[in-house]
């Protein structure tokens, strides 16, 4: 995952840096260097905010020629 799909997963999602810290269980700083490149985040960390986007709705697409996304997953 990258910052900028970090990004648009809370925009598809509407929620906020806070809230996704909370659920992901990291601190409100890791969440917003990570989306703003200004620090490296731990694998297990990425992981984290990753599993707590997932929960929440959405699903990341890979990089298959199209490029990197995100997407709201179908109900």
């Amino acid at each position: 995952m990258t910052p900028s799909q970090c990004r648009a997963a809370r925009a598809l999602l509407d929620m906020s840096q806070p809230d996704l810290a909370s659920q992901a269980g990291l601190g409100l700083s890791t969440i917003v260097d990570f989306e703003r490149s200004r620090r490296a985040v731990s694998s297990d960390g990425i992981q984290k905010i990753v599993s707590a986007l997932e929960t929440s709705g959405v699903e990341f697409i890979a990089e298959n020629g199209g490029g990197a996304g995100v997407r709201l997953r179908n109900p």
